[in-house]
């Protein structure tokens, strides 16, 4: 029994990847061409937290995904994999460069045709989801974008998912910054304020899991 979560120190993730990680061996291989990328590959998620969040596809029972924020597209691989043969994951970004890696992946996992990118800025296509009449159709979203337009973001997603979906908000940390925001930048105090704000918001019930930066699982209520 602890009283507190324990940090994860090198000893602890080589036992987790030993003894109860499940990552592919695709997932593994698009993780170790991400690590190539310099500064930029800080934005891959840990795979436990991939683990996790197939997990929780696979719980809710999810056949339609949302993603915001795809990058080199390991989460939208995890997820995918743990969609049914009919799901679909619809993926916001902004980079032909590094979604370009993903589709190389997703195409040789075989859920290319699960997964429709859109290119474009992430309100833009969460709004013409809206617009088509998608509200209330998604069981899963997934935000790891631009932290400022997190509460956005958030609104959105809300909005296109069911009663009873879940959102899954990465980053929520912001590598501690989001503990001391008037130390950290505009992205900290964001997350901060946005923190806050899903403390007091009665349309949902949350939960934190201190997992790589943080991760919030929000759960919208009828």
């Amino acid at each position: 029994m602890s009283r507190r979560t324990h940090g994860l120190d090198d000893a602890l993730a080589a036992y987790i990847e030993a003894a109860w990680s499940r990552e592919p061996e695709l997932l593994a291989r698009l993780r170790a061409e991400t690590a190539t990328l310099g500064d930029d590959a800080r934005m891959q998620i840990a795979p436990e937290q991939g683990q996790l969040m197939a997990f929780l596809a696979e719980l809710i029972g999810a056949r339609r995904a949302l993603e915001i924020g795809t990058f080199t597209g390991y989460s939208a691989l995890a997820v995918a994999l743990a969609l049914p043969a009919d799901g679909r994951l619809v993926a916001c970004d902004v980079s032909a460069e590094w979604t370009a890696i993903a589709r190389k992946y997703w195409a040789e996992a075989g859920v290319d045709e699960k997964i429709e990118l859109r290119l474009a800025p992430a309100v833009e296509t969460l709004q013409k989801l809206i617009e088509a009449g998608e509200g209330g159709s998604f069981d899963l979203a997934f935000i790891d974008a631009d932290k400022t337009s997190y509460d956005r973001y958030y609104e959105f997603s809300l909005e296109l998912l069911r009663p009873g979906g879940l959102i899954l908000i990465d980053n929520v940390y912001k590598g501690r910054l989001a503990a001391d925001p008037e130390r950290g930048n505009a992205a900290a105090r964001a997350i901060d304020t946005l923190n806050r704000k899903l403390r007091n918001d009665k349309r949902i019930s949350l939960s934190l899991v201190p997992i790589a930066d943080g991760l919030t699982l929000v759960r919208k209520r009828a």
